[in-house]
């Protein structure tokens, strides 16, 4: 993720319109609601809004829709919920009458929608708000334009004098307040420009992104086309005496136990280290450091729920773990089910998606020695997409 400009470090606001019923999806809830790519749709643009510094945070929902928004949004920090209203505009309106008590001197307005909201689009808009009082990002119309009539072409428009508009658009606050202020209700508003426009607001043309596509069909949530990535980790600790031995997330009795920082769980700690492979997140030394005194003796199975949580938040799904533990002793046969079990449970996966082997180095090297256990593990991961 890039920096943010030093514009982008004083305060601004967002809203989120996520008010719609998105009944054109054909979901048993609305759109914003519904899960995609392992998150409900209204959390990616939230998350990434709150990593860019926005705060608050005002999401425009449905009547009623409260118990659902908030379990959606469950952690994010500085999030406010408001009843919409029967119109975008008004929704939208709303919003905004909830920040001006302490208002804020930016605003950014996303639609729920649209859940990829890379980070450059964000630097962009609220770079033009130092010269305009209102920006927006557009994209080019590349295709021949028609217009249509009772079904049939009517003429054509010239594509080079237009842009396809997106979300999120920028404004400086108390111009934008008012001009919802001044908005004729009974006026249909598609987006904020058109409202801003209204009010005689200068408004910036920035550029787009083609990843701020809106979900709207069924076809949108529609998994389609499988997408794979693939991780392996490597882990060994040695084997030490007055230390308990803990593998896969099971204590077994034995006369060593590992030696590490954490608990020294080589099974999990390769298993860690392979999720955050496949999906290019570094290793477990850069989430959980041997340097930070509060992971001394910590449990791994917190470092394996933790990575199984990324992968879903990147869009993916554990297809399976194979995992191979590398030691003379003690014998990994009778813990073999109870590990599979614990390792299911941590990553939140049936036991059938994980398989636990065991094997020997015929008493070569370290762990031929007794002298150490190493493991080793590869995982698969899927997105249908």
């Amino acid at each position: 993720m890039s920096a943010l400009p030093t514009q982008a470090l004083t305060p601004f606001a967002a809203v989120i319109v996520a008010a719609g019923k998105g009944l054109r999806t054909g979901l048993p809830l609305p759109k914003q609601f519904a899960r995609w790519r392992g998150e409900p749709v209204l959390r990616h643009s939230a998350e990434t809004l709150a990593q860019a510094g926005a705060a608050p945070i005002v999401v425009a929902i449905p009547p009623g829709a409260d118990e659902l928004a908030a379990e959606c949004l469950h952690g994010l920090p500085g999030v406010l919920l408001v009843t919409g209203g029967e119109t975008r505009q008004q929704s939208v309106a709303a919003a905004l009458e909830c920040l001006a008590p302490n208002p804020p001197a930016r605003v950014l307005i996303h639609d729920a929608a649209r859940p990829i909201l890379p980070m450059t689009v964000i630097e962009r808009l609220l770079g033009a708000l130092e010269k305009y009082p209102a920006a927006i990002p557009v994209l080019p119309v590349v295709d021949s334009l028609a217009v249509a009539r009772d079904g049939a072409m009517a003429g054509s428009a010239a594509r080079e004098e237009l842009r396809r508009v997106q979300t999120p658009q920028a404004f400086r606050f108390q111009p934008i307040l008012e001009a919802h202020r001044q908005w004729n209700p009974a006026r249909e508003a598609g987006d904020d420009a058109q409202v801003a426009q209204a009010a005689g607001l200068d408004i910036a043309l920035t550029e787009g992104d083609e990843r701020l596509r809106k979900l709207t069909f069924s076809e949108d949530f529609v998994q389609a086309r499988p997408l794979m990535r693939v991780g392996t980790g490597f882990d060994v600790h040695r084997l030490a005496e007055g230390e308990e031995l803990w593998l896969a997330g099971v204590r077994i009795d034995h006369s060593h136990g590992l030696s590490g920082h954490s608990d020294a769980d080589v099974a999990i700690h390769a298993l860690v280290d392979a999720l955050l492979g496949a999906i290019g997140e570094g290793d477990i030394g850069s989430h959980f450091p041997p340097s930070d005194p509060q992971w001394r003796g910590a449990r791994s199975g917190q470092f394996l729920t933790h990575a199984a949580g990324l992968v879903r938040k990147a869009g993916y799904e554990i297809s399976n773990c194979d995992l191979t533990i590398i030691c003379e002793a003690p014998r990994i046969g009778p813990h073999r089910e109870a590990m599979r079990r614990q390792l299911a449970e941590l990553a939140g996966l049936d036991s059938g998606q994980i398989s636990v082997k065991a094997t020997t180095t015929e008493r070569l090297g370290f762990t031929g020695r007794k002298e150490g256990i190493a493991a080793e593990a590869v995982v698969c991961l899927i997105r249908e997409d």
